[in-house]
């Protein structure tokens, strides 16, 4: 094993969730190993520029790492004259732009998607958040590793939260809201013959439903274990398309941190990491989202019995001292520092 080098992380906006969780822990892992991280946000626009800005950074780098940045026709180049090494990190279909409404297809703009295949093509290895992704970067790109978003089992391991088996629980961006309008008159039905139930919703927004029980818990990094370990079923509905195909299930991994059952769509990653059965139900109508939450809801130890054996499936593959090592791994043998 060579001495450790230097990588550069890019992002948009170093807040996004997914930035937090494929690449801070990432960067966690490479400087315990004595790598030199240097993390940066990069600016929209300006192309071309921002790259110039920055070529003493770039070429004093072993490896470049980019977090769901699509380069401009004329960055390809330069970049890659720039830089040594370069890692491609994509966790959504960014090829695509996310559909307005519930239920429209996404934009498949053109230039989206030749952006995204040219920086798939050029980069040495992508890193690509579940399957559907990796076989769209497979088209284009020399390496590509699945690389799935981790989560943190510490802040779950010690809680003691009160659980209510009755409540089912959302978490997620305001963004994706509106997918909870696939299951509410699942809910509703629910909700008339389980008078305990309700439907916590952990996010900085909220739905206002009249017919189900809101419960409103603020999102918050401190907080967000707690409120979902105090809840009983995880839910993840989502509409089936080509957008949606792209999601890595990260709320079904947290519900399973937390050690409860979850229910999910039958769609994209949710069947990469549902267990049908075992760790929860995969759904792909009402009257299975009706089924597997009735279940549920009618043998809490069951439920329990689903809850435990998804923190275990957690554990083993999806933790991120499991997930964030073999990205540091990858890293490594890219650069000939393993």
């Amino acid at each position: 094993m060579t001495a450790p080098g230097r990588a550069l992380f890019w992002t948009y906006d170093a807040e996004e969730p997914s930035f937090r969780h494929r690449m801070l822990t990432t960067r966690d892992v490479l400087a315990s190993r004595g790598w030199q991280c240097d993390v940066e946000t990069l600016p929209k626009g300006h192309y071309l520029r921002r790259l110039l800005a920055r070529r003493d950074a770039l070429r004093s780098a072993d490896v470049v790492l980019l977090h769901r940045i699509k380069l401009t026709p004329v960055e390809f180049i330069p970049l890659r004259r720039l830089c040594r090494s370069l890692v491609f990190d994509v966790d959504d279909a960014i090829y695509y732009r996310r559909p307005r409404n519930l239920g429209d297809p996404p934009d498949k703009s053109w230039f989206r998607q030749y952006k995204f295949a040219r920086t798939c093509a050029i980069s040495d290895l992508v890193m690509a958040g579940n399957e559907c992704l990796a076989e769209r970067a497979r088209r284009s790109a020399p390496w590509v590793e699945i690389v799935p978003t981790p989560v943190d089992l510490e802040p779950y391991e010690t809680l003691t939260a009160t659980r209510n088996p009755a409540t089912l629980v959302w978490i997620g961006l305001p963004e994706n809201l509106p997918y909870l309008e696939l299951i509410r008159g699942v809910v509703a039905q629910l909700a008339v013959g389980e008078p305990d139930l309700k439907l916590k919703i952990v996010s900085a927004e909220f739905p206002d439903w009249s017919e189900v029980p809101i419960e409103r818990a603020q999102w918050t990094v401190a907080t967000e274990a707690t409120s979902l370990s105090s809840a009983g079923i995880g839910i993840m509905p989502l509409t089936d398309d080509e957008w949606t195909h792209g999601k890595c299930a990260f709320k079904l991994l947290q519900y399973m941190a937390a050690r409860l059952p979850c229910v999910g769509s039958a769609v994209g990653a949710n069947l990469e990491v549902v267990q049908h059965g075992q760790t929860g139900f995969l759904a792909s109508d009402p009257s299975e989202w009706a089924s597997a939450l009735r279940e549920l809801l009618s043998d809490p130890g069951r439920a329990s019995e689903m809850g435990r054996a998804g923190r275990e499936r957690v554990r083993e593959h999806y933790d991120i001292r499991v997930v964030s090592a073999h990205a540091a791994d990858l890293v490594e043998e890219l650069t000939g520092r393993l």
